[in-house]
């Protein structure tokens, strides 16, 4: 993602979270979203953005940005196998690589920009050393939890719950180890 491609990126994440979280948020906090406040985050942090962390796009000629992902380390969430320093499997919680977000516009839903963005986010984990992807999902959000599935990712136990416009939302982890990424990422 470079500066250009911002204002199309907060487009393209408001515009996946009222399609994708329809019916699981509060309908007057999706409206509230506002995609110029996201804006003017990315472009704060863009010029000091780790190394550690990736933002893609996919653009599409006539469309510009139709889809966004980004990853990086594993941020620690306070779950009782990390208090400890490891998961379930042995690894460590630092080995993790996470995939921070994945939207797209919704007419481009089911055309594989999410599948490719998906994997070029693993290889890029996997390339940085990270021995498996951890992500967030809604627990409800069936469509996502079929693409997180269809991946090769599967829900590890883990669940939070956070405060949206009030509501609470409860989200599950999934993970994967990343030592067959070409098998799940196809």
């Amino acid at each position: 993602m470079g500066a250009a491609d911002i204002d199309g990126v907060a487009r393209t994440r408001i515009e996946g979270w009222r399609h994708a979280y329809r019916g699981l948020m509060p309908q007057e906090f999706l409206d509230g979203m506002r995609p110029e406040l996201f804006a003017a985050r990315l472009r704060a942090g863009l010029p000091r953005a780790a190394a550690d962390l990736l933002h893609l796009v996919a653009v599409e000629r006539d469309a510009g940005v139709v889809g966004w992902s980004h990853s990086g380390p594993y941020r620690p969430d306070g779950t009782a196998d990390e208090a400890e320093g490891t998961d379930a499997q042995g690894a460590s919680g630092s080995s993790w690589g996470e995939l921070h977000a994945l939207y797209l516009r919704p007419p481009f839903i089911g055309h594989g920009i999410g599948r490719a963005l998906m994997a070029a986010s693993t290889r890029w984990l996997a390339e940085r050393g990270h021995r498996g992807m951890r992500l967030w999902v809604l627990r409800d959000n069936a469509i996502g939890r079929r693409f997180y599935d269809r991946a090769g990712l599967v829900p590890d136990g883990a669940e939070r719950s956070e405060l949206v416009g009030g509501t609470p939302v409860h989200e599950v982890r999934y993970a994967r180890g990343l030592d067959a990424i070409g098998a799940a990422s196809a």
